[in-house]
């Protein structure tokens, strides 16, 4: 590992908070949450000693110490929570503590009342008598750290001044551990926490990271120099074989995948998946190691909120026939639950870090998070991608690990399974997730055609505020590009682009099998393209009309058409919702084609409602009048019949656009973010609702759905 500290970079820091030693102490957080050798996705700690002056001019002796959750790759001065050092010491005078005590004194004795929640490991900081700490979990310490013999080697590796810590449930209890130890080795140089990860510290926050680099270096250069054995590779499945191998089976996994609730509305909630699919990782799996290591308890149970306490291996399965693989996908599933619904049992009435007044241990979902598919790779399940995203992080790197241990001819060790489950129902673990409720569509993913208009962006941006992951579609070109940069700025990974002709099947078909790689499947369909133009019947070019034919009405059938084809086979129902128009009802003199077209496109929709109600997919019609943009993004449609509507009545844009506000009842003008509620209303469901149509206008009364 290379040591990146920069003095110029550290003085850069202090401009961000006038206390010197916090912003010190940002700089080098982030250069270890940089790292993701070191810490992956909020985990690890750091903290700094130093004076704090209350309100009336007393000076205190504060710990500020990194909350609970927060990435140190991006943290900022306020992720250090500044507490009563002086009072935190006291605290090792207790024999034992329960989280929610621990937590009671924590935020009892902050300097700010609407801080986070410190660390799980402030007190191990607060025990250790030095200025800078420095907690990470890093891969070549876990590797030395997860073998029978731990101990030997990390001496070996790092020098005999390096203190041992054996396994003890993170917070009250290791930080105990820890002083004692500390206490009975006090001029060590560092502490490696087993099967947890290592401890640095220094007067200065450059002594501590350089400490820190130079022991991960060191484990690492003595994991490589002791690698006598490698995994032997039987592998016989390509990456491109094992891709579209997935393709077949993510719907149907994710469907099983899906955890039933009590809500008829909304009867499953979903997950988002993320397959891990290269060489090395079906190396792994058809490894003569594979499915030995794969099954063990997690590098650090730091993660068992991410990935549970056991992944599942599926292997023997037939890709040629769908239903025998739904049935043994569905088989391997189901005798996960029924294990985990075992293990639950044995260890829910033991587990000492309980709330003492919540009664009897509410069970998790007993769903895998992460999946071992012979033939495929590895497939991770969470509620949203920045979840699965994680859990497929954290894997690859237990992989790595313990490929590693494998090849230094040690057998890997992980902790007990009591303090596995300690720690997968740890509440001060949880807390760490946010909120169990979350946003209405979290788990869902949606697909808009001709999203690079107006009402198609408007309708994006409404589904991703409300959790949705959602596939952007349009002809290929600048308005796509730019309408995927501007709104992955703000959602970053739950946006995608896809470029798509809704006239071309392979094009649809692509398209929809580029949705499921990213994300596993799709539940929202948002039947939005659309063309116009203005004509009288007598003067209508065939071919003209021809035109919007395709795009109009064959366009909405072979995406409502494929939409059927994947929800048959994830089975978790769906919702489609056509962008119509109040032409459809109250048709426009020389706009005969583009109401035509529409009308039938209505009428497919209508039918789809019939016809897929049986297998809990809900169709409806969302009827516009006339919109002309969102925001600086012109409506299409507008862009095409606009000149002509403005010279038929003599009118500007804004003329053009006064005079549709004037024709309705409410005086209303509608915009792109009207009809984006309109779409969201049937999205999440509110009412039990198929086959309806719901009139965007402002009220034209020859315009109402008959």
């Amino acid at each position: 590992m290379i040591n990146l500290w920069s003095d110029a970079k550290a003085e850069e820091f202090t401009s961000l908070c006038d206390f010197k030693a916090l912003a010190l102490r940002t700089y080098s957080a982030r250069l270890l949450g940089g790292d993701n050798r070191l810490v992956l996705h909020g985990g690890g700690n750091t903290s700094v000693k130093a004076e704090y002056k209350n309100i009336i001019g007393e000076s205190i002796e504060a710990l500020f110490v990194k909350a609970s959750g927060v990435d140190m790759a991006s943290i900022g001065p306020e992720g250090h929570i500044g507490l009563d050092l002086n009072y935190l010491r006291r605290l090792a005078s207790i024999e034992d503590m329960s989280d929610e005590a621990m937590i009671n004194e924590f935020r009892t004795h902050m300097f700010s009342y609407n801080s986070l929640t410190p660390s799980v490991e402030t007190l191990l900081h607060a025990f250790l008598p030095f200025k800078y700490i420095d907690h990470t979990h890093a891969d070549a310490i876990l590797t030395l750290a997860n073998q029978a013999d731990a101990g030997r080697l990390i001496n070996e590796a790092l020098g005999a001044d390096i203190l041992i810590v054996d396994y003890h449930t993170p917070g009250f209890k290791l930080a105990k551990a820890v002083l004692t130890a500390f206490n009975e080795m006090p001029s060590c140089r560092a502490a490696v926490l087993l099967h947890h990860g290592i401890v640095t510290w220094g007067e200065t926050a450059r002594d501590s990271y350089g400490l820190m680099i130079e022991l991960v270096t060191a484990a690492g250069e003595y994991i490589k120099k002791h690698a006598v054995k490698h995994p032997e590779r039987l592998r016989t499945t390509s990456p491109y074989e094992a891709e579209q191998r997935y393709r077949k089976i993510a719907p149907i996994l994710r469907g099983l995948l899906a955890e039933d609730t009590d809500n008829e509305d909304r009867p499953f909630n979903r997950v988002i998946l993320k397959p891990l699919i290269d060489a090395d990782i079906l190396d792994y799996i058809d490894s003569d190691i594979g499915r030995e290591t794969a099954l063990t308890p997690p590098v650090t149970s730091d993660y068992l909120i991410r990935t549970k306490s056991y992944p599942l291996w599926i292997d023997g399965l037939n890709y040629d026939d769908t239903e025998v693989l739904r049935f043994q996908l569905s088989d391997a599933i189901g005798d996960y639950k029924s294990r985990y619904e075992d293990y639950f049992t044995s260890y829910a009435g033991n587990d000492l870090h309980m709330k003492k007044t919540s009664g009897a241990v509410s069970r998790f979902d007993a769903i895998p998070r992460v999946l071992y598919i012979e033939g495929v790779g590895v497939v991770c399940a969470g509620k949203d991608i920045r979840a699965a995203t994680i859990a497929a992080d954290i894997t690859r790197q237990s992989i790595e690990i313990k490929t590693a241990i494998a090849s230094m001819g040690q057998k890997y060790e992980g902790i007990s399974e009591a303090d596995i489950f300690a720690m997968e129902y740890r509440t001060y673990q949880h807390a760490k997730l946010g909120p169990s409720g979350g946003l209405p569509l979290m788990g869902d993913t949606a697909i808009i055609t001709g999203a690079a208009g107006a009402i198609g962006s408007a309708i994006a941006r409404e589904l991703l505020q409300n959790g949705c992951h959602v596939a952007v579609t349009d002809l290929p070109g600048e308005k796509l590009n730019s309408l995927y940069e501007e709104l992955s700025r703000q959602f970053g990974p739950r946006i995608m682009a896809v470029p798509m002709d809704v006239t071309d099947h392979e094009s649809v078909l692509h398209a929809c099998a580029e949705v499921v790689e990213q994300w596993g499947g799709l539940d929202i369909v948002i039947v939005n393209a659309g063309i116009a133009m203005v004509s009288s019947l007598a003067d209508m070019s065939i071919e003209a009309f021809r035109k919007l034919e395709k795009v109009n009405i064959e366009g909405t059938l072979l995406i409502i058409a494929e939409a059927a084809r994947h929800f048959k086979f994830q089975r978790t129902g769906g919702d489609i919702v056509l962008i119509s128009t109040k032409n459809v009802f109250s048709p426009s003199a020389n706009f005969g084609a583009y109401s035509v077209t529409k009308a039938a496109a209505h009428q497919v929709a209508r039918i789809a409602s019939l016809e897929l109600a049986g297998i809990g997919v809900r169709v409806n019609m969302v009827a516009p009048d006339g919109v002309f943009s969102d925001g600086a993004r012109k409506s299409g449609l507008w862009e095409e019949i606009g000149p002509d509507r403005m010279r038929a009545r003599g009118l500007d844009e804004k003329g053009l656009e006064d005079y549709y506000k004037g024709r309705n009842l409410l005086k209303s003008r509608v915009t792109a973010s009207h009809v984006a509620k309109a779409v969201l209303f049937f999205a999440v469901r509110h009412t039990p609702t198929t086959g309806a149509t719901i009139p965007v206008d402002g009220g034209l009364p020859d315009a109402v759905p008959r």
